[in-house]
Order: structure tokens, then C-alpha cells, then sequence
């Protein structure tokens, strides 16, 4: 065993096989469907409430 400490060379340029950047748009887009699904959901909820409350019962 040696008490010297060594230099070490790495590599900055290393890229892991095991990395999982393929699939992360797919997981955002997902995400940025669903949000859009309950944006338009609550915009039509309120839409449809604002409907009712202006409705004239009387016809």
C-alpha cells in the first residue's frame, strides 16, 4: 500500500448507457396533458356555472 496520494484522471466526457433521458419527455408530456385535461375541466365547470347562474327560469 502506498501512503502517496495519486492523481486521477477522469473523464468528463463519460455518458452512462444506463441513463434515462429517453424517456423523460414522454413522462412530462403526460403530465403537462393531464394538467391541461384539468385546466379545461375547471374552466367548463365554470363556464357551465356562470351559465346557470345568468339562466332566466321565468321562460
Amino acid at each position: 500500500m502506498s501512503t502517496d496520494k495519486e492523481d486521477l484522471e477522469l473523464d468528463d466526457d463519460f455518458v452512462s448507457e444506463d441513463s434515462d433521458d429517453t424517456e423523460a419527455p414522454i413522462e412530462v408530456a403526460k403530465t403537462n396533458l393531464t394538467k391541461r385535461r384539468i385546466i379545461d375541466n375547471f374552466l367548463d365547470e365554470r363556464r357551465l356555472n356562470k351559465q346557470l347562474a345568468e339562466y332566466d327560469f321565468d321562460l
